[in-house]
């Protein structure tokens, strides 16, 4: 039994969710989303809350359940909320900044990295002085969208495993490898 497709998911005032024919589209301050979902799947709207229920307990169904009701959530809370993803540039000259939305990275390479967002997402570049690393905020109302453009950002330089210069998320532990050693 799912445990995640049984909650209901409460709607705040701003926001409006409506159904049709398997496709949820959800409308709110920040914007609009819309996801198709398995079409034996039952959506329902009342009491200020969305509901999933499958009809019998198939693989399929069951598969379905918790990841149909966690993106209607997440749907909700991206144009309520919104979704951000933080990256850190760890390494001596790693350098990002902003031209226009376009977001352009110096990461040791001959070449500069230039990475321009698609419509929804935006970067913010923050210089942190005492910690001495640039950060970059990728935000947006769509939660997968968001995670796929900060995994392209990390994947421009991905954290060196000997020295841990690179581009990580924020909170992420890179764990050092020794290096040769100079004679036994």
């Amino acid at each position: 039994m799912s445990r995640i497709g049984l909650r209901p998911i409460p709607i705040p005032d701003k926001v409006s969710v409506e159904v049709e024919n398997g496709l949820i589209t959800v409308k709110g301050p920040k914007g609009e989303l819309a996801v198709r979902i398995a079409a034996e799947l039952e959506v329902k709207q009342e009491n200020g809350a969305v509901t999933v229920s499958r009809p019998n307990n198939d693989r399929q169904n069951r598969s379905q359940h918790g990841l149909a009701r966690t993106l209607i959530n997440n749907m909700v809370e991206g144009v309520t909320n919104g979704h951000k993803k933080t990256l850190e540039i760890h390494g001596v000259g790693y350098r990002a900044a902003l031209q226009g939305k376009t977001l352009n990275l110096s990461l040791g390479y001959s070449h500069p990295v230039t990475i321009t967002p698609p419509n929804g997402v935006e970067f913010q570049v923050v210089q942190d002085e005492k910690a001495r690393t640039t950060q970059i905020v990728v935000s947006g109302i769509d939660k997968a969208l968001v995670g796929q453009i900060a995994a392209d950002v990390r994947k421009s330089r991905r954290p060196d495993p000997y020295k841990g210069k690179g581009v990580r998320y924020q909170g992420e532990v890179v764990k050092l490898r020794p290096g040769k050693r100079a004679g036994k």
